[in-house]
C-alpha cells in the first residue's frame, strides 16, 4: 500500500521536511552550499512537502512576486524517488494552493533539461533567454491559472 501524503507545510516540523529534501537533493547531490541554497525568500515562502511513509521525499516552494503572480521554485525530489511523478504531485498541489490564494500566474526558472517536464504541466516559455542560476542554465516559464 502506498502511504503518501502531500502537505501544505505551515508548521515547523513540516517546513523542516522541505529543508531536509533540499539539503539532500541540492546541497549533497550538486554541492550547492547551504548559504546558496537558502536565500532571502525562504522566510516568506510557502512550502509543499510530500511524505512517503512519513519520510520527506519531495518539495517545492513559492512566494509572491506581485499581487497577481508567484515564483515557484526549489522543486526537489530525492534521487531515489525520481521517476514516480512526485514532482508533478507537489507542483499540482502548489498550483491548487496558489489558485486558492487568488493569484493569476505562476513563474518558474526551469533548468533547460527539464523544460519539457514543465511544458507537460502547462507552463510555456516567456522568451528565448537563458538565465544562469548557480551552475544551471534555466529558462523563464509561466503558467496562467484558469
Amino acid at each position: 500500500m502506498d502511504n503518501t501524503k502531500v502537505l501544505r507545510a505551515e508548521e515547523t516540523w513540516q517546513k523542516a521536511g522541505a529543508f531536509f529534501v533540499r539539503i539532500q537533493g541540492m546541497n549533497r547531490q550538486y554541492h550547492i552550499s547551504l548559504k546558496e541554497e537558502f536565500d532571502e525568500h525562504d522566510e516568506e515562502s510557502k512550502y509543499i512537502v510530500l511524505l512517503k511513509d512519513e519520510y520527506p521525499v519531495a518539495t517545492c516552494r513559492f512566494y509572491e512576486i506581485n499581487s497577481d503572480s508567484v515564483m515557484l521554485g526549489r522543486v526537489v525530489v530525492l534521487p531515489e524517488y525520481r521517476e514516480q511523478h512526485l514532482g508533478k504531485e507537489v507542483i499540482n498541489e502548489a498550483a491548487a494552493w496558489i489558485k486558492e490564494l487568488g493569484y493569476k500566474s505562476i513563474i518558474i526558472e526551469a533548468r533547460v533539461e527539464v523544460v519539457g517536464f514543465y511544458e507537460k504541466l502547462g507552463f510555456t516559455m516567456v522568451d528565448d533567454e537563458v538565465i544562469k542560476s548557480w551552475n544551471f542554465d534555466c529558462r523563464k516559464m509561466i503558467k496562467v491559472i484558469d
